[in-house]
């Protein structure tokens, strides 16, 4: 016997002596009385225990008989997911019909003559099965999972190595294509083509969350077409099943890919399923023709605050803007003057009940302002709030998470916000601290005309820039606005803010107009410019730039804000996914509620309902996490209420849908990549389907003809445990029979 960790001499004398100690001092004195043959048969039984405790903690190991060359066992793991119907082999022959003769016909007769063989199909898990019973019909593949299982159910067993036959689609593992999941050497073998048969993808598809009524959205599709050279295809798009576009794409290579844009209405009430389809016409795989993507209804108006420090043009024209927009629900302070008691007064215009807790120009709770989405705030001095005020408007950016806009001259002068805390959550410096704006930072094309619009190349791009249907329409639109009657002589961009316009001041001097950023949970943006009314003003009837302008920058700042119960859902998933969903919980203030009640449901495709646990998430409190396994495609909607003892907190809906896409078929060539660097990482090598006969050499090399004896541990066999316990029990049952506790 040997101890893969002895214990020095000294170490060993100083144990002895102290089991010896502790078994002696414990049943030298008992509390009820006992003969000496008892108490020795105790303290014995306790110096054993111990005793045993530390031989274990030493490792002992001992030398077990070598392992024989035939005891050695191959496991083959064959890839069985629907990937592997692909026929892309030689005479129109499937993947996992390649994989079958493979087997019967040399690897499985070549193994044996001196190994074990053992066959498994793996996909979404891992199960044995025979060379003559594989058929592809698993939904997904976990390549690097399944490698992982197999490695745990041979613990402790002699393995020359783990055969893989797959076409590498990954579709399980997440994330872990370049962990090493085990230290058995991997042999993979690439069944299929890298360059596939004609095939014509639909790659993806992206779409934005409207939440507002009359919004428009942009499908953005990207699509793929290999084997066909440049041959144009027709691309369609569907609502529900039903056709609405079809566009004529051309490749501009093969095996390029092509971009195109969709602007679609979401339907106000019911969501509504879009689906990008190619014609399956001479394409070798039609699984991966289409892709479908959920546009939800419009959710609830937004709330925005206006504040004006002083009545002019630009808030007249700002709150018709706005009223118009039937997404947006507009309340306005304007500062009128004072009064013969040297008061401030302000003439209100707010919905419901909300006037009378305005009257003083601001709202007087945390609670009050938070219940608005977006703020603005327009020639407004720094006097015009109270120190705690500002504080609460920087914490309606980023913790409530809400939309500010600040525009007007005032807002800029050193009477203005400059250092207040709301200077801290707008995107560009309120005095030019660093020197001139270096006009290359900004990202233009041509000099700015004074006080004229020049947008940026990412303003040309923008949701609140846009106004025409391309980005040289936008261009072209803005720079034939009429001038602003001056700008504000700002500094740079902050780290992380976007500058969308620019324009240029007297000499020539570059400075933002238009400025974004993220700030906390929030969003905030800065106009410098004046007179922004001549856009109406002075434009003809039909031109609606300067509303399209202000709704874009309302909406875009208003539509990130979050409701007090806030449920976040998966973008895609797939029938037999696990689907989580997280769900936030804060008060009427927006702080976190960790011991609120929160009830999920679940309504499925066929209208059936199911209640979801929902348990507390460990990243953060208010939050909380339900999880749910669709096992068909279509819409779901999921409901969720939260209350703080008998107070309702609120409640929110989503929809989402199941089964838009099919990641199986996503890029269905043979991936060498995720085979090869699996092989490398483990000490196993990559082969292709005709040098499979070499791989049968390297693994029977594993089994030498002659082999040393194996160590075997002894401290974790199950009777040494079980020795321990039957010592420590013994005693106890002695104890309680003769008297003692």
């Amino acid at each position: 016997m040997h101890f893969a960790a002895p214990f020095p001499v000294w170490l060993v004398v100083l144990i002895v002596v102290a089991v010896v100690a502790i078994a002696v001092v414990a049943y030298r004195r008992p509390l009820v009385p006992l003969s000496s043959s008892r108490r020795l048969t105790l303290a014995a039984l306790r110096a054993l225990a111990l005793a045993s405790l530390a031989f274990f903690l030493a490792r002992p190991t001992t030398l077990s008989p070598p392992t024989e060359p035939r005891d050695l066992v191959v496991p083959v793991l064959v890839d069985t997911s629907r990937s592997m119907r692909v026929t892309d082999g030689e005479g129109g022959v499937s993947r996992i019909d390649v994989a079958t003769r493979l087997l019967t016909d040399q690897l499985l007769p070549a193994l044996s003559q001196r190994l074990t063989p053992e066959v498994f199909a793996f996909g979404e898990t891992v199960g044995g099965t025979s060379a003559d019973g594989l058929s592809a019909d698993a939904r997904h593949s976990d390549i690097h999972g399944s490698v992982a299982t197999i490695a745990d159910r041979y613990r402790g067993r002699s393995l020359a190595g783990v055969v893989l036959l797959s076409d590498g689609g990954d579709t399980e593992s997440s994330g872990r294509s370049e962990r090493n999941t085990s230290a058995i050497p991997v042999y993979s073998i690439g069944i299929g083509s890298t360059s596939s048969t004609p095939d014509r993808e639909v790659v993806g598809v992206a779409v934005g969350d409207p939440r507002l009524d009359a919004a428009t959205v942009d499908l953005r599709v990207t699509a793929v077409s290999r084997g066909f050279n440049k041959e144009p295809f027709q691309l369609r798009l569907l609502a529900d099943g039903r056709v609405i576009e079809t566009r004529l794409l051309t490749p501009v290579a093969d095996g390029s890919p092509i971009d195109a844009t969709f602007t679609v209405p979401p339907n106000d009430v019911s969501p509504t399923v879009y689906t990008v389809e190619i014609d399956p016409d001479r394409d070798a795989i039609a699984e991966n023709n289409q892709r479908s993507v959920l546009v939800s209804p419009a959710g609830r108006k937004r709330r925005v605050m206006a504040i004006f420090g002083s009545p002019g043009f630009d808030h007249s024209f700002l709150a018709r803007a706005l009223a118009a927009d039937s997404g947006l629900e507009l309340d306005m302070i304007v500062q009128k003057g004072r009064n013969d008691a040297g008061q401030d007064t302000f003439f209100v215009q707010a919905g419901g009940h909300r006037a009378a807790g305005l009257a003083s120009g601001f709202p007087a709770t945390r609670e009050a302002l938070f219940a608005y989405d977006a703020l603005i705030v327009a020639n407004v001095e720094a006097d015009f709030f109270k120190r705690a005020q500002l504080q609460m408007v920087a914490d309606f950016v980023s913790e409530r998470g809400g939309g500010l806009l600040v525009f007007g001259g005032r807002s800029f002068t050193q009477r203005g916000l400059l250092g207040t805390p709301i200077e801290e959550v707008l995107p560009v410096e309120l005095n030019d601290r660093r020197g001139r704006l270096a006009r290359a930072s900004l990202d233009i094309d041509s000099t700015p005309k004074h006080h004229g619009v020049t947008l940026t190349v990412d303003g040309e791009t923008h949701a609140i820039m846009r106004l025409g249907e391309t980005a040289d329409h936008t261009r072209r639109k803005w720079s034939a606005l009429p001038a602003l009657a001056s700008a504000a002589a700002l500094g740079g961009p902050r780290p992380g803010a976007t500058v969308l316009a620019v324009t240029s001041t007297a000499g020539g001097v570059v400075v933002p107009l238009v400025a974004v950023q993220r700030y906390g949970r929030g969003r905030s943006m800065l106009f410098a410019g004046e007179a922004a009314w001549r856009w109406r003003m002075l434009m003809p009837a039909t031109d609606r730039s300067y509303e399209f302008f202000w709704r874009q920058a309302l909406r875009w700042l208003s539509i990130a804000a979050p409701d007090p119960v806030d449920v976040s859902v998966p973008e895609a998933a797939e029938p037999g996914d696990t689907v989580a969903f997280g769900v936030e919980v804060r008060d009427a203030a927006f702080r976190p509620v960790a011991d609120a009640i929160v009830a999920t449901m679940l309504t499925t495709p066929g209208g059936g309902l199911q209640s979801l646990t929902t348990q507390r998430d460990t990243g953060g409190a208010g939050r909380f996490t339900a999880t749910v396994r669709p096992e068909q495609p279509g819409l779901y909607r999921f409901r969720t209420e939260a209350r703080r003892g008998s107070t309702e907190l609120g409640s929110s809906e989503r929809w989402f849908h199941v089964g838009g896409a099919d990641r199986e078929f996503a890029d269905p060539r043979l991936n060498e990549g995720v085979l090869s660097r699996l092989a490398r990482a483990s000490g196993g090598r990559y082969f292709e389907v005709g040098e499979a006969t070499q791989m049968v050499g390297l693994l029977e090399s594993a089994a030498p003809a002659t082999a040393a004896p194996e160590p075997r541990d002894v401290w974790h066999a199950p009777w040494a445990i079980g020795l321990l316990m039957a010592l420590l029990s013994t005693e106890w049952i002695l104890r309680r029979l003769w008297g003692l506790r």
